[in-house]
């Protein structure tokens, strides 16, 4: 009997079937290729003390990444979380030292702070109809300013023992790895979770997908973007506890950059821009890379403002990548209720 040929796969596609999806490779060369490069460079990027440097680092703007990957699968963009987390950062370390209060309720008031800005962003592009481009930008510049204000530009130092917690270590093998490094893993599991198996979770990836089809079959999306946006804020905060507890300061002048650190970390995770597509877990990766190509750029003794440029050359990279990946994935689309949802 012949087989069918025009039916039969052919051992190419078969092979391709077989191997990883793109978004999950991408993360992985991008990081083995720096590491890799590094490595070659300098003999301390693959010590036990500076891959526990790396984490660190890595801790902060991962857990901004969390929040920024939620409003990128809505199609959205966040360019405030890094001023969102300097402003939490410096409440809950202005309340702590300089009116004394309770460090856990100095911790609280600082969350409120960037979780009320972050419902600001959501409600203004929700009931206001503003994009969330502009949104953000502007309220950037606003909690920039305040952060400044409020801590007439001076750092804060003198911390009590409770907002340095996670800045605390424990070791495996020759390797430190700091609480807040846990918690980071932790936040995206329960994020990995939520969005892969809740009914809340698939109804973001719709959302991103086509928002007037989600509308449309009874969803609020309106709220919903809302209550991302919101969630997102509280996430910054958190990152800002983060910050404090590695730095042991408060500073007002700190994540200046994060807004395009995070970016580039959801972007090299393999999140769509486009929204509706992407897997959160893959952000630890997108941040590793980040990681790696700071701490290894550092010590190649690379001065600053050329590390800022090579960050932003790979956010080019990885946005001109997924340009050319995502259009086949969108032009393949199925409900987006039944199957948008993690791998």
């Amino acid at each position: 009997m012949i087989p069918d040929v025009a039916t039969a796969p052919p051992a190419r596609g078969r092979l391709l079937e077989r191997l990883p999806p793109v978004a999950t490779l991408g993360p992985l060369v991008a990081l083995f290729l720096a590491c890799a490069f590094f490595a070659w460079q300098s003999d301390r990027f693959l010590s036990g003390s500076n891959f526990s440097l790396i984490l660190q680092q890595v801790m902060v703007v991962g857990v901004v990444a969390i929040g920024q990957t939620l409003v990128i699968l809505t199609a959205g963009i966040d360019l405030s979380c890094g001023m969102l987390m300097a402003l939490g950062s410096i409440v809950m370390t202005k309340l702590a030292v300089d009116y004394e209060m309770s460090p856990l309720l100095a911790i609280l008031c600082g969350l409120m702070a960037s979780t009320a800005f972050g419902f600001l962003n959501g409600a203004l592009i929700t009931r206001v109809k503003l994009p969330a481009f502009i949104v953000t930008l502007g309220t950037l510049n606003i909690a920039f300013a305040i952060t400044q204000i409020y801590s007439k530009s001076q750092t804060v130092s003198g911390l009590p023992e409770a907002l340095e917690f996670f800045g605390r270590t424990f070791s495996i093998g020759e390797t430190a790895v700091t609480y807040g490094t846990v918690l980071m893993l932790v936040m995206y599991l329960i994020t990995w979770f939520i969005l892969r198996d809740t009914a809340p979770g698939r109804h973001i990836y719709a959302l991103g997908n086509n928002a007037e089809a989600t509308r449309l079959m009874g969803i609020d999306t309106l709220r919903m973007l809302l209550c991302i946006y919101t969630i997102a804020g509280l996430l910054y905060g958190v990152a800002g506890l983060l910050l404090v507890a590695r730095t042991g300061v408060g500073d007002p002048q700190a994540g200046q950059t994060d807004n395009l650190d995070s970016i580039t970390a959801v972007v090299l995770g393999g999140t769509s821009l486009f929204g509706g597509r992407g897997k959160t877990i893959h952000g630890v990766l997108g941040g590793l890379v980040i990681g790696a190509i700071y701490n290894g750029l550092y010590l190649l003794s690379v001065p600053s403002q050329w590390i800022d440029v090579v960050v932003a050359a790979v956010l080019l990279a990885g946005v001109a990548a997924a340009a050319g990946y995502w259009p086949a994935l969108r032009a393949s689309r199925v409900d987006p209720m039944t199957s948008l949802r993690e791998e």
